[in-house]
């Protein structure tokens, strides 16, 4: 009787790891499939989006402004992820357009196809390569409903919100490199199985109630599959060898939760006095918050309207004492007049800024003043309505008049109080808004002096689109702040908007401008030495003879902007964008501008001696008659870039690409170093033999003899060279 006992545990642990095994190859092309198909969605959109940045990255391509699609989609996604958004004018070529909608759209359309499919047939592509598929328990395709829960809820949704409330509630934040890690983490521990009464799934699984089986064997029915488990267990142990392998297959492959849950419906009809107990409480509860909210909402409107009546009454006894009828004394309306300000309301503002263009008394205009700026910020609306105002009537007077003189007085006035109030109301003027008005020089004969002087104050969120802000000094001031998370770079950076204001001669010196926009500003002869310019948005801007001595324009947009003249010394325009833009006659000494965009600029007659070029993109651009000593091109992108007449002595071209680049004139040779450029040092004789060494200038045009006779002894290479 023991021989038959063996042989049947013989054949039942043959049939488990046989089971086994298939299990784990199931697992195995499961995971393969998923690998999959995360591959092909990745590069649907990588692929694009890396051909859109080559295509930017050439300079013979027209550039147009953004899609505004991709705008709007590039925000909602900077928002949620604290990137800082793009601020301002972006210009890019034009098939990058193309191939960027291409990119966001290619991701959509086949996730969407993939999750079609799957609902339909139970598989995916990948899916259908590596022999998966995924029914529900009746053996058949899940369907579209069962699919969203799966893929959007359970795989997608679960996984990635814990992932974000744990990255964006941590240390971690806003370091986006760890919230990646973080969410790989979680997709895939949630795609590990979780233990169940009778297997184990992942959790999308469970949550849609679907399984993973082999597409390669007939998946049993719902009846089959019920029939299996109740069998009992001498009758699986009776059954062939085939029978076992297929009942023992059904129970890997479905194996439902039947935990026996009873509904909320069947306990409601099985308790219905419990039931009706809990609606009566949260119907009662409803009603008395109701009756609660709207007595606090009553109570709250009366307040406000007697406060209203109050202070209604108060300004009308105090206009009819101000009157010029009034026989109150200088004194007493100077009590009046502060008496007013402290109202706050609106009507007083008015009246306050209506009486203060008015008045001729000196001594009323300062208490009038006073008034306004213990008002605070609330008062600038007003102010910037009768500044605009003012402007415009100074306009259509002609500059002989007798009034002008008086309405330039009124202007100054109205400038000074607005000056007040933000130097003293400094880090409060996110959100204000003060376009176009009127607070710098206007240059034409006749004009009010005034100079706006806001040293050391934090302007951070103030919008001051095509203002008049000539000769302003903002020297060390702040124009950008940290949000509510309390760190730089991230969505809710507080940013300035300075989008085309008049900023002649103003005094940026040691400002922070960092992600300020500021397209299309006029900022010539502006001074801008030390200045944080990093990230700023300077598109056409006008920046001519300029001075940004040390400036940070790392990551800048200035295309198309003019710096004719400007002073660059020692500035740091790393990965800064300035394609077409105009940069002749500039003094660029130890400028730093590696990886920078230098597409089409014009450098004609520029002083570019010590200064960092690598990897920098030149292609197409202007350099004749430049100044180069000591420069370092290494890997720089000089194709088609014209450098005629150019002094290219001890410039390190090593890894740059000169191909249809013009040369005729060009010095080559290191001459003697003239003693007044003691700063650029001269090269030992091994770096100067290595200054051309391995450059190919097969493809240079306008190449002399004596530069070929250089380029071949100090290792170039060229086809005459031997």
């Amino acid at each position: 009787m023991a021989t038959p006992i063996v042989k049947k545990n013989n054949t039942n642990q043959s049939n488990r790891t046989k089971n086994t095994e298939k299990t784990n190859s199931l697992v195995t092309r499961r995971f393969a499939a998923w690998t999959a198909e995360i591959a092909l969605l990745v590069a649907s959109g990588l692929v694009p989006f890396g051909l859109g940045v080559y295509a930017n990255s050439r300079s013979d391509i027209n550039r147009v402004p953004l899609n505004p699609l991709l705008v709007v989609t590039e925000r909602a996604i900077a928002r949620p992820l604290a990137l800082p958004a793009s601020y301002g004018i972006r210009n890019v070529a034009w098939p990058t357009n193309f191939l960027w909608t291409v990119a966001l759209f290619a991701p959509t359309v086949l996730s969407w196809w993939q999750l079609y499919l799957l609902a339909k047939t139970g598989s995916t592509l990948p899916k259908r390569w590596f022999g998966v598929r995924v029914v529900n328990e009746e053996g058949t395709p899940p369907g579209l409903a069962a699919v969203f829960v799966r893929e959007g809820i359970g795989r997608l949704t679960v996984p990635m919100s814990i992932a974000y409330i744990l990255w964006r509630y941590s240390f971690a934040f806003p370091n986006l490199g760890l919230f990646t890690s973080l969410a790989v983490l979680m997709v895939l521990g949630e795609g590990l199985a979780l233990p169940a009464r009778r297997g184990r799934k992942a959790l999308h699984d469970w949550l849609a109630g679907t399984y993973v089986v082999d597409a390669h064997r007939s998946v049993p029915s719902a009846d089959v599959v019920n029939n299996t488990r109740n069998l009992p267990v001498s009758s699986s142990q009776t059954a062939t060898p085939k029978e076992n392998e297929a009942l023992a297959t059904a129970a890997i492959a479905i194996t439902p939760d039947d935990s026996n849950l009873i509904s909320l419906w069947r306990r409601m009809q099985q308790n219905p006095s419990l039931t009706l107990f809990g609606v009566a409480l949260t119907s009662m509860t409803a009603v008395l918050a109701t009756l609660i909210g709207t007595q606090v909402y009553l109570q709250t409107q009366q307040s406000n309207q007697e406060s209203q009546k109050i202070n209604s009454q108060q300004f009308l006894a105090l206009v009819k004492q101000l009157s010029p009828d009034s026989t109150a004394s200088l004194q007493e309306r100077q009590s009046l007049i502060l008496a007013m300000g402290s109202l706050n309301d609106q009507q007083s503002i008015q009246f306050l800024a209506d009486m203060m263009v008015n008045e001729t008394n000196p001594i009323l205009i300062d208490t009038i003043q006073q008034a306004l700026i213990s008002v605070g910020i609330p008062a600038i609306t007003e102010l910037h309505n009768k500044n605009q105002f003012l402007s415009g009537e100074l306009q259509s007077i002609s500059s002989t008049s007798a009034e002008r003189e008086v309405r330039q007085k009124r202007l100054q006035i109205n400038q000074q109080t607005i000056n007040k109030i933000l130097s003293v109301y400094s880090g409060q003027t996110q959100g204000l808004d003060l376009s176009r008005v009127q607070l710098g020089q206007s240059g034409t004969p006749g004009s009010s002096f005034f100079n706006l002087v806001l040293e050391n104050t934090d302007l951070s969120g103030i919008k001051l689109k095509s203002a008049n802000l000539n000769q302003a000094n903002f020297k060390g001031s702040r124009f950008r702040s940290a949000g509510e998370d309390g760190r730089f770079d991230t969505y809710d950076d507080i940013v300035s908007d300075l989008t085309q204001a008049q900023m002649k001669q103003a005094n940026f010196t040691d400002a922070n401008l960092s992600r300020v926009i500021m397209t299309g500003s006029d900022l010539s002869r502006a001074t801008l030495n030390r200045a944080n310019l990093a990230n700023a948005r300077l598109v056409g801007a006008n920046l001519s003879s300029g001075q940004l001595v040390g400036a940070d324009l790392r990551g800048a947009v200035l295309e198309n902007a003019s710096l004719t003249g400007a002073d660059l010394g020692d500035a740091k325009f790393k990965d800064a964008n300035l394609y077409g833009a105009r940069l002749g006659r500039v003094i660029a000494i130890g400028t730093q501008l590696s990886f920078a965009n230098l597409s089409k600029t014009d450098w004609q007659a520029s002083d570019l001696s010590g200064a960092d070029l690598e990897r920098a993109n030149l292609s197409n651009a202007n350099l004749s008659a430049t100044r180069m000593t000591g420069a370092i091109l290494r890997s720089a992108q000089l194709e088609n870039a014209n450098l005629q007449n150019a002094d290219l002595s001890l410039v390190d071209l090593r890894g740059a690409n000169v191909a249809g680049a013009n040369f005729k004139g060009a010095i080559l040779t290191p001459n003697r170093q003239d003693p007044a450029d003691q700063f650029v040092q001269t090269p030992d004789i091994g770096a100067v033999s290595a200054v051309v060494k391995g450059v190919d200038f097969s493809q240079v045009k306008n190449l002399e003899d004596r530069q070929i006779a250089y380029i071949c002894t100090q290792g170039g290479i060229h086809p005459v060279c031997p």
